[in-house]
């Protein structure tokens, strides 16, 4: 399998998931980019990043057109993910990878215990 095929499918992944969960997708695919991406750490997060914010994009273009969403609800909360997605960005380079890693893993456990309940 060629590495465009590998790309379409992580990304399809990718897609699946925040499409079944409402997010979730960089969950996903940062594994999946890091094993098969051959990106240097840093490079690594931001490519999931801009991978991640179109297909939120169609995800919730979806769910906004089959009316899953409240817009209303839905305002504090983006606006509090546009303040926390730009100290992040301005972040980037500043916090080493080894915490990231850390930190990402720490998240992923959290969500997955708290889900179970």
């Amino acid at each position: 399998m060629g590495p465009k095929w590998t790309a379409r499918i992580a990304g399809g992944a990718a897609g699946l998931a925040n499409g079944l969960f409402g997010g979730g997708g960089g969950m996903v695919f940062l594994p999946i980019l890091s094993r098969w991406g051959a990106l240097p750490q840093r490079k690594l997060y931001a490519t999931c990043v801009g991978v991640i914010f179109p297909v939120c994009a169609v995800s919730a273009a979806v769910y906004l057109w089959r009316g899953g969403v409240s817009l209303f609800t839905a305002l504090p909360y983006l606006a509090g993910g546009l303040i926390g997605g730009t100290l992040g960005g301005r972040l980037y380079g500043k916090v080493p990878t080894q915490f990231l890693k850390w930190l990402f893993a720490a998240f992923l456990f959290y969500a997955g215990v708290r889900y179970l309940r």
